[in-house]
């Protein structure tokens, strides 16, 4: 694995901030914009997945990175269960919503991959040594 300096190195990361623009642009369509506690939860939890990602990293500690990327995959497991709740209230299409989804399913999936590397590794972070 290449080394990563920086957070936005970060393959999940980069994959959770395209999620995150595609659903700020949901939720500008006129329905979704005034389902306000709807947008301010799935905005809020996509913005989670790459903000824990980005926190877990600059703790400079591995378990602690893998403490934030567990909450990082639990906001796309939520973020996900939204997008549901989007689509059965006809504020995006079907389309909409797979393409979404399939972002938030990618993002936890390299997510858990990570952690996975993470987990195995003999690398315990730059305040270790």
């Amino acid at each position: 694995m290449a080394t990563i300096s920086r957070f936005e190195d970060i393959k999940a990361w980069q994959q959770a901030r395209e999620l995150c623009k595609l659903i700020h642009s949901f939720t500008l369509k006129p329905a979704f914009s005034k389902d306000f506690r709807l947008v301010g939860q799935i905005k809020g939890s996509s913005g989670s997945i790459m903000d824990n990602i980005a926190e877990g990293f600059e703790r400079n500690g591995n378990r602690e990175f893998i403490q934030f990327l567990s909450i990082a995959k639990g906001s796309s497991g939520e973020t996900r269960s939204q997008l549901y709740r989007a689509l059965d209230n006809e504020y995006i299409s079907k389309e909409e919503f797979d393409k979404a989804f399939l972002m938030a399913e990618e993002s936890s999936k390299l997510i858990s991959g990570f952690m996975e590397y993470l987990n195995q590794s003999e690398i315990k972070g730059s305040k270790f040594k």
